[in-house]
């Protein structure tokens, strides 16, 4: 695992200047604290940090092939075994075991029609100095991110995170209201947009090809196949293979364990393909509210996994979220996120640099609530007496509050969508950033419209899709959306890099992604009864109670931490009137209200939480990414490097 990054000019006299690399490396050091390397060609550059997880020694990067190309390469390949010997039976000698060199030959053997071959998780940039063409190329899933910034001159810059963006001095950091409009109804912004003017995002499973100037931009690989109805068998034999490639490593390879269904099953099948024992890592909070640490107990006990405990306070949770935002590059919703960074850092400290976990098992087995909430609509069409009886069932972690119970609360849950809403299912989860709407200025409200964020889902979905059954269509809104642009990013990939831990998702596999696309719906949902199928697995490998238990979502306390006396500073410093007018997107006088229902304990509902940790996040964004974000000055610069002369050393000696 890496960050990678690089630039390339229209004009192949133009020069990319070493010492902009060398700040991009600087930005990236995070994703790769053991060193790194670069390359330059006339017009062109390329660097990466590393994160040393396959062969140690040989598998530094940039890498250069044996027709010249280079290859920078943020991820793992996890058959690159397999893929080696295919290629040694036909000649090739390798040398060195890593999977980026496997990769490399592949592309320079046959093209981009390589990637269909990957069982991974990748973002990557393939230079050939012949045709001064470069190649970026983002996973199925979008598990690995990838950010670009065209220039009207023809120059491109691209990095694995936006601030190296910034620290090249090629781009120069500002909000982009569509972004942000994203980021609050869909709890991220959406490829191809990123939270900041000029910057894009690759698509999860998107090829970009830029060549003397000019860019085109096609998918490689859909995000899923779309509903499949013929049955298929072997999900047992498929999940072992995919966690025992995701065991592959030259470093050990823990995983997280929440307590809940997907991640007891992963740490399930990780310790009986593990040779030792397994190490695990939970989230526990001292607010009992949140608090799963019995279940991830009774798991890692049942397993005999040698288990670690991370209890998290109201107060870490607030001195972490500067950080925390920094490194996840947008405003949040949640503070789920920081628990999570949290961890990252435990596994690290404990000699951990990659780790397995659940994710995405909600996404292609039908776990979320929303889906059921789906099913039941469907059913009240036909029955209308047994879907009111199921609604009680719904959300039974909610309690019997009256907001969430009663004829009110029936109705509206059995309420049709409109005739030919194809995101009728996602509309509450959009509704729900309302409150942080009324906050804006109405200037800027005006342009942060949460309406138009969810209907541009619309030009990405694939052929056919309004004519899916309503849970397919749901299932897979969730797949492209809450998915890439917020769990496998904040929640995922950026909080974990930030600490220089890899994380790796079994269930994220093609042949299993494929197997549960093709599974009737009711091997994935029966009434109320989710992920069937993973129960039912479930039920030879865990204890009855964890097969069975309900899905309970995973929160963090998100109005508590920033009020009383262990509130850290900054809170109030930028909640202010004049940091909240000099950012210039919220209301002073309606943060104010907020922020003193908050300090009083009043502010308890959902809504009122996210809005205030929306502003709050988008504060530290504007602080730590806006105004603060640039060339960094490096005092010495190497002379300059061939393309043939790449060179690999360890950052704190680079920057």
């Amino acid at each position: 695992m890496c960050g990678i990054a690089g630039i390339v000019r229209a004009d192949p006299g133009a020069p990319v200047e070493e010492v902009a690399l060398r700040r991009m490396a600087r930005a990236l050091r995070h994703r790769g604290p053991d060193g790194y390397g670069l390359a330059l060609d006339r017009g062109a550059g390329l660097v990466s940090t590393r994160l040393a997880i396959v062969d140690p020694v040989g598998g530094w990067q940039p890498m250069r092939g044996r027709s010249g190309s280079v290859l920078a390469f943020n991820g793992e390949v996890f058959n690159h075994p397999e893929l080696r010997a295919g290629l040694v039976h036909h000649g090739w000698i390798p040398g060195s075991t890593s999977d980026t060199e496997v990769l490399l030959r592949l592309l320079e053997r046959q093209g981009v029609a390589a990637l269909h071959q990957l069982d991974g998780q990748f973002a990557l940039a393939w230079w050939e100095p012949r045709a001064r063409r470069l190649t970026l190329a983002r996973d199925a899933f979008g598990i690995q991110p990838l950010h670009v910034a065209p220039d009207s001159d023809g120059s491109l810059a691209f990095a694995s995170e936006a601030k190296a963006l910034f620290a090249s001095g090629e781009v120069a950091p500002a909000a982009d209201p569509c972004g942000l409009a994203e980021a609050f109804a869909l709890w991220g912004p959406q490829a191809p947009r990123s939270a900041f003017r000029g910057v894009q995002q690759l698509l999860p499973g998107e090829l970009l090809v830029w060549e003397g100037g000019s860019v085109r931009r096609e998918r490689w690989a859909p995000t899923a196949a779309g509903p499949v109805r013929e049955p298929a068998e072997g999900l047992e034999a498929l999940l072992r293979r995919s966690v025992r490639r995701r065991l592959r490593a030259d470093v050990e390879v823990g995983a997280y364990l929440s307590g809940g269904l997907d991640s007891s099953l992963v740490c399930a099948l990780a310790q009986d393909e593990s040779a030792a024992p397994l190490r695990t890592f939970s989230v526990a909070f001292r607010n009992p509210r949140y608090d799963e640490r019995a279940y991830q107990e009774e798991v890692a006990r049942a397993l005999g996994t040698v288990h670690h405990v991370v209890e998290v306070a109201e107060r870490d949770i607030a001195e972490a979220l500067p950080d925390v935002v920094r490194h996840a590059e947008t405003p949040l919703v949640r503070t789920g996120p920081v628990p999570l960074s949290l961890l990252a850092r435990a596994a690290r400290e404990h000699g951990i640099k990659a780790i397995a976990t659940g994710e995405g098992a909600d996404e292609l087995f039908w776990g979320y609530d929303l889906l059921k909430e789906v099913a039941v609509r469907e059913l009240n069409t036909r029955d209308p007496e047994r879907a009111r009886a199921m609604v009680d069932g719904l959300y039974p972690y909610l309690g019997e509050s009256a907001a969430y119970r009663g004829e009110a609360w029936t109705r509206s849950l059995l309420q049709p969508p409109a005739p030919g809403d194809s995101l009728a299912s996602h509309r509450t989860r959009a509704a729900a950033s309302s409150a942080i709407r009324g906050l804006l200025r109405p200037e800027v409200g005006a342009t942060l419209d949460a309406e138009a964020a969810l209907e541009r889902v619309l030009d990405r979905l694939p052929p056919g899709f309004a004519g899916w059954s309503p849970l397919d269509r749901a299932a897979h809104l969730d797949l492209v959306t809450l998915l890439p642009g917020y769990l496998l990013a904040a929640q995922g990939d950026r909080v974990a890099m930030a600490q220089g831990v890899e994380v790796r998702y079994p269930f994220l596999d093609r042949d299993v992604a494929a197997h549960a696309s093709a599974l009737p719906p009711s091997r994935k949902l029966d009434g109320l009864r989710d992920k069937v199928v993973l129960r039912e697995l479930a039920h030879g490998l865990l204890p009855p109670a964890i097969a069975e238990r309900p899905k309970v979502p995973y929160r963090a306390p998100e109005v508590s931490p920033f009020f009383g006396e262990d509130a850290p500073g900054w809170v109030a410093e930028l909640l202010s009137s004049d940091a909240v007018s000099a950012a210039g997107l919220f209301d002073p006088g309606r943060v104010a209200t907020l922020a003193r229902r908050a300090g009083a304990g009043r502010a308890r509902g959902v809504r009122e939480g996210m809005a205030l940790v929306a502003v709050l996040s988008t504060q530290l964004w504007h602080r730590e990414l806006i105004d603060r974000s640039g060339p960094e000055p490096i005092e010495t610069a190497a002379p300059r490097v061939r393309l043939d002369l790449t060179i690999h050393e360890p950052l704190e000696e680079a920057v």
